[in-house]
C-alpha cells in the first residue's frame, strides 16, 4: 500500500542555488536540525548525571510526579534497582522511544496533517518538554513530552531534505551530507554548553538551555517554511499489487537478518551517555592544563569527542576506502559492518584493560580519546553504511516501512543499554567492559554466520556484495 503526498516543487528552489550549490531551503532545513540535536544531546548529556546526582535524591524523588509508581514497576521485572540501575532503565527507555516514535510521527504527516504541520507539532512538544524539565515534580511529563515530540518533528524534516529536490536530481546525496554535518555540529556544541551549565551552575540551566536551542530551531523553521515545498493534504491511494513484491521480501528478511546484530551494537554504543559518563565522573581524572582550559574538565564535555572525531576521521576513512575502490579492494558493505562490529568490541576492550590496570587509582583522561576515536571509527563502518544499504535494497514503495522497521533495531538497543547498564553497580568495572565489548564480538559472529544468507537476499533485492 502506498500513500501519495501531492507535492508541488518550488521550481524556483530547484533553481536557485543560494546555499553551497543547492535550494535556499536546505539552509533553514540544516540550521533547524543543528538546533534540534542541539537541544537533545545537551539534555542527553545531562540526564543520567541528573538524576544520580539530584533527582533520586529522598526527599526530592518523592516530589516527581510517577517516580514512584515507576520504580515499583520497574523493580517488579528486573529485581531491586540502586538508583545508578534506576537511572539507567529511565536512560534507555528516553533515547529508545525516541527511535520508536517516529513511525507515528510518519503515519501522522502521510495521512492527516502533512509534513509541515507535523514538524512544527513535534517542534511545539519538543520545547515545551525541554523547559518542563525545569521543574522537578513534572520530571516524567517532560520525558513524555520529549519523546512524543521527538517521533513527531524527526522523520518529517529528515523527508523533507529529499523534497526540495525534484525526481533524478544528483544533488541529493550531497544534501543529505551536508544536512548529517548539522547533526553534528550541534551534537559537538550542546554538551559544552547545555553541559557546561547543568553540571557547574545548576542543572535546570542546563535544561533550559537546551529548551531555548528547541526554540531557536522552531523559529528557524518557521521563517523557513515559504521555502519548503507545498504539500497538499496527504490523500490515500487505492492497494496496488507491487511488481517487485519479490524484492521488498528480500530486503525485509536482509533487514531481520541485521536486526539483532545491529540492536547489539546500539546497546554498546549508547553506554557512552549512560554507564560510560558516570565512570568519568567517579573513576576519571579530569584535570587539565591546556591552552584553553586549565582545571578539570567537566563530564559532560567528554560526549562532544564522538562528534568532532566524526569531523576529523570521516574524510581520511573516506579517502581510504575510495583508494582501495580504484584498486578493487575496497571491502563489502557486510565486511565494513563486521569491521565495525569488531572495533566496537575493541574500544570497550581498551576501557577495560585501562580500568584492570589503574586498580583503584584515578585515570588519566587522555585514555577516553583513544576509546572515542576507535568507537568513532566503528561507529562509520556501520551507522551510515547500515541506513545506505536499507535504502538502496528497498523497492519505492516499501522505502518508509523499511528505514522505520530498521530504526526500531535502534529502540531495542537503547532499551538493551538501559537494562544493561542498570547491572553496573554489580559488577566491577573491567568486567562491566568486558561484557559490553563481548556484544560486538556477538554481533560480528552473528553477521559472520548469515552473510551466506544475507547475501543470497541482497542478490534478490538487487544488491551485491
Amino acid at each position: 500500500m502506498m500513500n501519495d503526498l501531492s507535492v508541488t516543487r518550488n521550481t524556483d528552489n530547484n533553481r536557485a542555488s543560494d546555499f553551497l550549490g543547492h535550494p535556499r531551503a536546505l539552509i533553514f532545513l540544516f540550521s533547524t536540525e543543528m538546533w534540534e540535536r542541539f537541544s537533545y544531546y545537551g539534555m542527553r548529556s545531562l540526564l543520567v548525571l541528573y538524576m544520580i546526582g539530584d533527582l533520586l535524591k529522598p526527599e526530592k524523588a518523592e516530589k516527581v510526579w510517577g517516580l514512584g509508581s515507576l520504580r515499583h514497576g520497574l523493580e517488579a521485572i528486573f529485581g531491586r534497582l540502586s538508583d545508578q540501575g534506576f537511572a539507567s532503565q529511565i536512560y534507555g527507555f528516553y533515547t529508545g522511544f525516541i527511535y520508536l516514535t517516529p513511525i507515528l510521527g510518519g503515519l501522522l504527516a502521510d495521512r492527516l496533517i502533512g509534513r509541515s504541520a507535523t514538524v512544527l507539532l513535534g517542534a511545539g512538544l519538543m520545547v515545551a518538554g525541554h523547559f518542563m524539565m525545569a521543574s522537578d515534580r513534572l520530571f516524567l511529563v517532560a520525558l513524555f513530552l520529549l519523546i512524543v515530540g521527538g517521533g513527531t518533528f524527526k522523520p518529517n524534516v529528515t523527508t523533507q531534505v529529499g523534497e526540495i529536490y525534484a525526481p533524478g536530481d544528483p544533488r541529493v546525496d550531497r544534501a543529505y551530507s551536508i544536512f548529517y554535518v548539522g547533526i553534528n555540529i550541534g551534537a559537538f556544541f550542546s554538551p559544552l554548553v547545555c553541559g557546561y551549565l547543568g553540571e557547574r551552575i545548576a542543572w535546570h540551566y542546563g535544561f533550559i538551555s537546551a529548551g531555548v536551542g528547541m526554540a531557536v530551531a522552531m523559529a528557524v523553521y518557521v521563517v523557513g517554511l515559504p521555502s519548503l515545498p507545498k504539500i497538499s493534504r496527504p490523500r490515500r491511494t487505492p492497494i496496488k499489487a507491487s511488481a517487485d513484491a519479490g524484492r521488498a521480501r528480500a530486503s525485509f528478511v536482509s533487514l531481520l537478518l541485521l536486526f539483532i546484530p545491529s540492536a547489539l551494537f546500539w546497546a554498546a554504543y549508547e553506554q557512552q551517555g549512560n554507564t560510560i559518563a558516570v565512570w568519568i565522573h567517579d573513576s576519571i581524572d579530569r584535570h587539565a592544563d591546556l591552552l584553553v582550559w586549565h582545571g578539570e574538565i567537566p563530564v559532560t564535555w567528554f560526549q562532544a569527542a564522538n562528534p568532532i572525531l566524526i569531523f576529523l576521521l570521516t574524510p581520511p576513512l573516506v579517502a581510504i576506502w575510495s583508494y582501495l575502490g580504484r584498486r578493487g579492494q575496497e571491502p563489502s558493505t557486510v565486511a565494513k559492518m563486521i569491521t565495525g562490529f569488531v572495533l566496537l568490541g575493541l574500544a570497550y576492550v581498551i576501557l577495560a584493560a585501562v580500568a584492570w590496570s589503574s586498580g583503584s587509582q584515578s585515570v588519566s583522561w587522555l585514555w577516553l580519546l583513544l576509546y572515542f576515536a576507535v568507537l568513532t571509527v566503528a561507529e562509520l563502518h556501520f551507522s551510515p553504511i547500515g541506513l545506505s544499504l536499507m535504502s538502496s535494497i528497498a523497492p519505492d514503495h516499501a522505502r518508509s516501512s523499511l528505514i522505520a522497521v530498521w530504526f526500531t533495531s535502534i529502540f531495542v538497543g537503547n532499551f538493551l543499554a538501559g537494562t544493561l547498564g542498570g547491572f553496573w553497580s554489580h559488577f566491577s568495572a573491567p568486567v562491566f567492559f568486558m561484557v559490553v565489548a563481548g556484544l560486538g564480538g556477538v554481533a560480528a559472529l552473528i553477521t559472520l554466520g548469515v552473510w551466506p544468507f544475507l547475501n543470497r537476499m541482497l542478490s534478490r533485492a538487487g544488491r551485491q556484495l
